[in-house]
């Protein structure tokens, strides 16, 4: 069966570069490399230019938190205080535009709109946030695997989706552990829901029945 393209779950609209002008320094990372840590210093804010990244956040018992996954277009490390609660790390090489938000005032208007686009971009990171909870504390672990399956699927416009996170990314995404997430993706693929190329590739097969799940 043709995959069809879906609409993603937990995306924010890309920003196009050239509304950032010339504001900001573009940074390589490879994959694996921090781009900021937990608790450090918020006076920049980054958006993706090609790649993806992560945030996550370890806890007191040495658990990870996995915030949220940050593709080409999203801005990161928004944050309401003074420091990021989230580390963020390269999924894979990346290129990432850094600002620093306290050298806006510098650029006159043009600082000023990036400004009102950032608030506009935190207003969105609020929603993901409430989406995020929302999948956390009220789907089953099925309902979980295929809602992110569902999001991540929307992002391409071909037959087959990537995933550049492993399976222990989004079992920590989810609330779930890895052998959870692996018997979610076994069991939606002999549903006919969607099959697997590999590990890191899939397609949905059925996608009246996948969102039917996702909204049950």
């Amino acid at each position: 069966m043709t995959t069809v393209s879906l609409k993603p779950a937990f995306a924010a609209p890309p920003v196009p570069a050239d509304q950032l002008g010339s504001i900001g320094v573009r940074m390589a990372f490879a994959a694996g490399e921090e781009i900021y840590a937990q608790d450090e210093e918020a006076d920049m804010i980054y958006r993706v230019v090609s790649g993806a990244i992560r945030t996550s956040r370890l806890l007191s018992d040495g658990r990870r938190q996995i915030g949220d996954f940050y593709y080409n277009g999203d801005f990161v490390g928004l944050e309401a205080g003074p420091v990021h609660r989230y580390s963020a790390e390269a999924l894979g090489p990346c290129e990432i535009l850094v600002i620093r938000k306290s050298a806006l005032k510098l650029y006159g208007e043009e600082g000023i709109r990036i400004e009102r686009m950032i608030w506009a971009e935190t207003a969105r990171e609020l929603q993901r946030t409430q989406e995020h909870l929302m999948l956390l504390g009220r789907k089953s672990a099925c309902e979980k695997v295929a809602s992110f399956l569902l999001g991540m699927a929307g992002r391409f416009r071909g037959e087959v989706a990537e995933l550049p996170m492993g399976r222990q990314d989004m079992a920590d995404y989810l609330g779930l552990t890895i052998e959870t997430v692996s018997r979610m993706v076994t069991q939606l693929q002999v549903d006919g829901l969607v099959r697997f190329v590999d590990n890191r590739r899939f397609e949905v097969r059925n996608q009246p029945g996948l969102a039917q799940l996702v909204e049950a």
